[in-house]
């Protein structure tokens, strides 16, 4: 079996992992930029683009890892001190990860990696590693640590990492290691030999860097500083028995030899006393197989904090990747487990048959247990489509030249995967819109009597068997006025309907396609396709889009969406012959109306219930089918709520059937867009019902 075949059984993984190291360097980046003194995200940054560049470089994509390489001389220059980030630098560790992005998404195609281009990005960051002078941090500052001390080995930052070790009771020694002549893989030894050190206390210092030893660039000798609690024999004697290393000398560290003093070290010490600052390239210097288990952030950042945890943690919780297409072929059988179970309730009621009660009833418990489960696993935060936002709230802002802080409020709130993967770019449209119609320039906000700084929300909660999903901000809102005038010259409304028009209902023309009050096109927005595709991806998940604007003060727009998509809980009813389906979300309540309350207003029946009117409509004539009521007084009425805040709606229907469990199935594609009907469903005597869109409706 050749290796490139060896390594294919390991390509999903890979691309799985690279996905989550990307987003977490975006993540890792936007932080980065606000707090430039924290080098403990710096640290992370590069321990993640390492890991990211030796699983690259593993499964034999060059070119992604040569630009993470690059990266990283570039990151190596902020690690020491001597290059403080700029938002130039950045924009430039930004387009590298689009870059990596492109290439993943290549390889994900079945393409390559070097398919995608990267030499003059690579071009980029080596000059600027180059010629780090611009922002040089100069000698003096308090900042200098990062600087080389004269004639010295060691910079101001490592002795003083030094001076607080020994301070602390810590060993620090300095060995000099030498290979021996025949030696083969000196990259691979001096690996071994700097994971052990890692492994053994903290590597403070090698000379050569840790990258080059790792690239061969030395000859056969190289120098390692490492505080430890080890003994100097001990700690010489284990890479003696590395295999390949001819000699070890050196030893103990002493405080004059690099220039420190006795109270050199407290003020860096304090800092320190959590031990987040200690260097640790050792550890970094491992990179994971792309086929290993992904443990979780937190899980992460708990090892990080409490490094000898990490043997312990092995027999602890761990996760696994499943492939969305096995959750999706489970969630059918359990679908049809629903089906059976529904069809045998509905024989033994018939049957009467007592005996069987007792066991129905625990076979309902187990596969009502089993369906929670199945849901529970395709259940995922809205964090994965929430993560993105910042980074692109962050570069619009800059190239529109706003001030824009974004909030973001319920990320951990779950929704089923599938509606997950389906809102991304709905959310992007609708952050696109308020960053560009809605937030003004900060001048004017000024003017107005605004902080300069606009804001953006972004917030998901639970409410009932929903999910609501809200995008708002302070801006300009909608101008009511500007739309009615633009949908009268569209002819979407006349005169009159205008006068007559709420700001509410104006707001509500926007979702119409094609409609836009832009004055020019932009990259941005203002062709008119943005909110309405919006409400139909919405509309096409069972949700409902609701959009509430204030003039002067922002808009609101709010999105429900339901829980999952695949087994709901509905409302069965009646018209004529035909049973029906309607889901749960929908129904807000049930009614019997006598017919001497049901009056026409302009040819529309109403009747009133607690006080407000309710416009009914029959279903029978809505759906083409002829209605049996039997000449009874009293018309069976579903109460459906279209939106919150919405008016409600009354359909007169035959009879009430019941309310169960029911799974979603698909009309296939010569039906799939036939207007109110969302789906169909096998009841428990096995016949098939319709299952009504009533949003639509």
């Amino acid at each position: 079996m050749s290796d490139s075949m060896d390594m294919s059984q390991y390509l999903g993984a890979f691309l799985d992992e690279a996905g989550d190291n990307l987003e977490h360097l975006n993540e890792l980046l936007l932080t980065a930029e606000q707090n430039q003194s924290d080098m403990d995200i710096i640290n992370e940054i590069f321990r993640v683009a390492h890991t990211f560049k030796g699983m690259s470089a593993t499964m034999g994509f060059t070119n992604m890892a040569a630009l993470t390489h690059s990266m990283e001389d570039l990151l190596g220059l902020v690690r020491s001190g001597n290059l403080v980030l700029s938002h130039e630098d950045v924009d430039m560790l930004f387009k590298c990860l689009d870059t990596l992005t492109s290439m993943v998404d290549s390889i994900r195609g079945g393409s390559k990696d070097s398919d995608v281009e990267s030499d003059d990005l690579i071009n980029d960051l080596h000059a600027r590693r180059d010629h780090p002078e611009d922002n040089l941090v100069s000698a003096g500052t308090p900042a200098d640590k990062g600087h080389e001390a004269a004639g010295g080995e060691l910079s101001e930052m490592e002795r003083d990492w030094v001076i607080s070790a020994k301070e602390s009771g810590i060993n620090v020694y300095k060995f000099g290691v030498t290979l021996v002549e025949t030696c083969m893989l000196k990259a691979a030894r001096a690996y071994m030999i700097v994971t052990l050190v890692g492994d053994n206390g903290d590597l403070i210092k090698s000379v050569p860097s840790v990258e080059d030893l790792e690239k061969e660039a030395f000859d056969r000798e190289f120098t390692i500083y490492v505080a430890t609690r080890e003994k100097r024999e001990s700690l010489e004697a284990k890479i003696l028995r590395v295999g390949e290393v001819a000699s070890v000398t050196g030893g103990d560290v002493a405080l004059d030899e690099i220039g420190g003093d006795s109270g050199a070290g407290k003020t860096n010490m304090e800092k320190r006393a959590d031990g987040k600052a200690k260097p640790t390239p050792a550890r970094e210097a491992k990179s994971p197989a792309p086929a290993e288990p992904v443990e979780s952030d937190e899980h992460k950042k708990q090892q990080q904090q409490h490094p000898d945890a990490k043997a312990a943690s092995k027999s602890g919780s761990r996760t696994v990747r499943v492939d969305i297409g096995r959750l999706d072929k489970l969630m059918n059988l359990v679908g049809e487990l629903v089906i059976g179970r529904a069809r045998i309730e509905r024989l033994v009621q018939e049957s009467r048959l007592k005996t069987f009660e007792e066991p129905l009833s625990q076979l309902g418990r187990i596969s009502g247990d089993i369906q929670e489960i199945v849901t529970k696993l395709r259940m995922v935060p809205v964090s994965m489509v929430f993560d993105r936002l910042p980074r692109l709230v962050r570069d619009l802002s800059r190239q529109m030249g706003k001030d824009i802080q974004l909030q973001v409020e319920g990320a951990d709130t779950e929704l089923d995967r599938t509606v997950i993967d389906e809102i991304g770019d709905p959310m992007v449209h609708l952050l696109r819109n308020s960053l560009d119609h809605g937030i003004e320039n900060p001048d004017f906000r000024e003017s107005k009597g605004k902080p300069r700084l606009g804001t953006i929300t972004v917030a998901a909660y639970q409410e009932g068997n929903g999910v609501i999903i809200e995008v708002r901000d302070d801006g300009a809102g909608i101008d009511s006025e500007k739309v009615k005038k633009k949908a009268i010259e569209r002819g979407i409304i006349t005169s009159e309907q205008a006068m007559s028009m709420t700001d509410d209902e104006a707001a509500q023309i926007v979702m119409l396609p094609g409609f836009s009050t832009a004055d020019k096109v932009t990259d941005l927005s203002g062709r008119g396709v943005g909110t309405d595709a919006v409400k139909s991806k919405v509309e096409s998940l069972g949700g409902q889009f609701m959009i509430y604007s204030k003039f002067g003060q922002g808009t609101r727009v709010v999105i429900r969406l339901p829980l999952t998509l695949a087994i709901v809980l509905a409302l069965l009813i009646r018209v004529g012959e035909e049973t029906y389906a309607i889901s749960l979300e929908n129904v807000e309540e049930t009614l019997l109306v006598h017919k001497k309350d049901i009056k026409f207003v302009h040819g529309t029946p109403v009747t009133t219930v607690r006080g407000e009117i309710l416009p009914l409509s029959d279903l029978s004539a809505i759906i083409g089918t002829p209605g049996d009521r039997g000449g009874s007084e009293e018309n069976p009425v579903v109460v459906v709520r279209v939106g919150r805040d919405r008016s409600r709606v009354g359909f007169l229907v035959d009879a009430f059937v019941g309310q169960q469990e029911i799974v979603i199935k698909p009309l296939g594609k010569l039906l799939l867009k036939v207007k109110g009907i969302a789906g169909a469903t096998i009841l428990g005597d096995g016949n098939v019902a319709l299952i009504l869109d009533a949003v639509s409706l």
